[in-house]
C-alpha cells in the first residue's frame, strides 16, 4: 500500500501527502495535477511510466523538473516482507529518475485506470525479477499497459505472440468454457452494477459483421433486448473494460502464480482517474462502495488500497456512510492567489472529511468551490437580489424587473422565495 509521496520541484506545487490504507479520494479544478499525482503513484511502485511501457497512449508521459534546481520523488509503500522509503532524483544529462541499485520492493497487485479508457496492471508474478544462478534479473515485461483500443482487440507482444486477447475474445472464450473465469466475471459485473434492478447480465454471443469472425459478447438490457458490447453506452463500456481488466489481471496471476509454486498475493492497489467518467448520476452513487467490495467478492482476505480522482459531488456524498478517518483520505487541489502582481500557486491539502448529507452542498464544499448548485444566470440574479435586500429604500422598479427575471429561473419551491415575498410585500413592491 502507497503510504507517503513527497514532490519537489516537480508537478505544478512541491507536495507532501500521507495516504489513507483503504480509500483516497483526490478532487480539484482541471488542469491543477490530479492525473498528473496518479501517473507519479503508479510510477513510484512499478518504476516504469505507462507511456514508456506503450508508446500509443497519449498521455502518462515521464515527468519532468518544473524548473531549475534539484528534482526529487521521495515515497513509502508497504512490501510483501517490509515497508519500503525511496528516493529518486532527476539526472538531467540522461532525461532519466534514478533508481537504486537491485531488486525494487513488491507492492502486490497494482490496478491503473487511465481517464482515457487504457488500463496498466503490475503482477507481482509475472512482472517482478526473477533469480538466475543466484543473481536477479529483469528480463520480464516490466508491466501491461493498454490503450483503450487494446483493452478490447488485445495487447501484441514479441514475435507475433499475444500478451493479452482483449474482452471480446477472452470473453466469449471463458463463455463458451463456463468456468471460474466466467463465473468471476458475472460475480464482478453484478457487483459493479448500477442497480439492483439493473443487474449487468451477459446475453447470447453473436456476430455483428460478415467480416468479423468473433463470437461477440452481448449484455442483457432491462428492457428486454441482447447487446452487443461493442454497440453499449460509454458508460457501460467503462465499467464492462473495469470487470474484464480485473478479471483478467486475477485470472493470469493464478495462472503464474501457480507456475511459479508461489502464493499468490492478497495486497491490491486501485489507481483510478476520475472514476466517475461517463457514468449516469445512480451509478456515481454506486461505483466507490462497489469498487471497495469488488475485490473482495474475486480476492477473499484481499487487501485493499483505492486512490481515486474524481470530479463528482455525487461521488463524495457516496462514501459518507463509509469513511472512516483511521483508513481513508480526502485531497483537495487548489489554486491559491496570493497576491494580486503574482502568478497564482497550486495547494494540494488534505482536508477533514465532513458529512455534508446532500450533494448540492457538496458543490459548495472546499471540494468544487462553486458559488451556488444553481445555474451561473440564477446565481448571478441572487446575488443582484441579495444586493437589493440590503439597501435600506428600494427601488421598486428594479425590484420588480428582477422579480420577473429570477420567476424564469427559479424553482417555486425555492428556499429564496420566502424571504424575498415577505420583504417584497412588506414594502409594497409585491402584491
Amino acid at each position: 500500500m502507497l503510504k507517503h509521496l513527497k514532490l519537489t520541484n516537480i508537478g505544478p506545487a512541491d507536495t507532501e501527502l500521507e495516504f489513507g490504507k483503504r480509500l483516497n479520494l483526490i478532487t480539484g479544478d482541471n488542469g491543477l495535477g490530479k492525473s498528473f499525482l496518479m501517473d507519479i503513484a503508479w510510477w513510484a511502485m512499478t518504476r516504469k511510466w505507462p507511456a514508456e511501457v506503450n508508446t500509443k497512449l497519449a498521455s502518462g508521459k515521464k515527468a519532468l523538473p518544473r524548473g531549475n534546481g534539484e528534482a526529487k520523488i521521495e515515497f513509502s509503500f508497504t512490501g510483501k516482507s517490509k515497508p519500503v522509503d525511496y528516493v529518486s532524483r532527476y539526472a538531467r544529462r540522461d532525461e532519466a529518475w534514478t533508481g537504486q541499485q537491485g531488486r525494487p520492493a513488491n507492492p502486490g497487485l497494482v490496478f491503473y485506470a487511465m481517464a482515457d479508457g487504457g488500463f496498466a496492471v503490475w503482477d507481482p508474478a509475472r512482472n517482478y525479477w526473477r533469480t538466475q544462478d543466484g543473481v536477479d534479473v529483469q528480463d520480464r515485461p516490466s508491466s501491461y499497459v493498454f490503450s483503450p483500443t487494446e483493452v478490447w482487440d488485445g495487447l501484441p507482444g514479441a514475435e507475433s505472440n499475444w500478451l493479452c486477447n482483449g474482452l471480446i475474445r477472452d470473453w466469449a472464450s471463458w463463455q463458451k468454457e463456463n468456468g471460474t473465469a466466467f463465473k468471476h466475471l458475472c460475480s464482478v459485473l453484478d457487483v459493479l452494477s448500477p442497480a439492483s434492478q439493473e443487474k449487468l447480465s451477459p446475453g447470447e454471443l453473436t456476430r455483428i459483421s460478415l467480416d468479423d469472425v468473433r463470437d461477440m459478447p452481448t449484455l442483457k438490457m432491462p428492457y428486454g433486448k441482447e447487446v452487443a458490447v461493442a454497440h453499449v453506452s460509454s458508460g457501460i463500456r467503462r465499467i464492462i473494460s473495469f470487470a474484464y481488466f480485473l478479471v483478467w489481471c486475477w485470472e493470469e496471476h493464478q495462472k503464474a502464480a501457480k507456475l511459479l509454486s508461489e502464493p499468490t498475493t492478497n495486497q491490491v492497489v486501485f489507481l483510478i482517474d476520475e472514476v466517475e467518467s461517463h457514468l449516469h448520476p445512480k451509478w456515481q452513487r454506486r461505483i466507490i462502495p462497489a469498487l471497495l467490495n469488488v475485490t473482495q467478492s474475486l480476492i477473499a482476505g484481499a487487501e485493499v488500497q483505492v486512490l481515486a480522482v474524481t470530479h463528482s459531488p455525487l461521488v463524495m456524498a457516496s462514501v459518507e456512510p463509509r469513511f472512516d478517518d483511521a483508513m481513508d483520505a480526502w485531497f483537495d487541489l487548489d489554486l491559491v492567489d496570493v497576491q494580486s502582481t503574482h502568478p497564482s500557486t497550486v495547494e494540494f491539502k488534505k482536508r477533514p472529511f465532513v458529512r455534508l448529507g446532500d450533494v448540492s452542498r457538496w458543490l459548495v464544499s472546499e471540494a468544487f468551490d462553486l458559488g451556488s448548485a444553481r445555474s451561473l444566470e440564477a446565481e448571478l440574479a441572487l446575488q443582484q437580489a441579495a444586493e437589493i435586500l440590503s439597501e435600506k429604500v428600494i427601488d421598486h422598479a428594479r425590484a420588480q424587473e428582477l422579480d420577473f427575471k429570477l420567476r424564469g429561473l427559479l424553482g417555486d419551491t425555492d428556499s429564496f422565495w420566502i424571504r424575498w415575498r415577505y420583504v417584497g410585500e412588506k414594502q409594497g413592491w409585491l402584491k
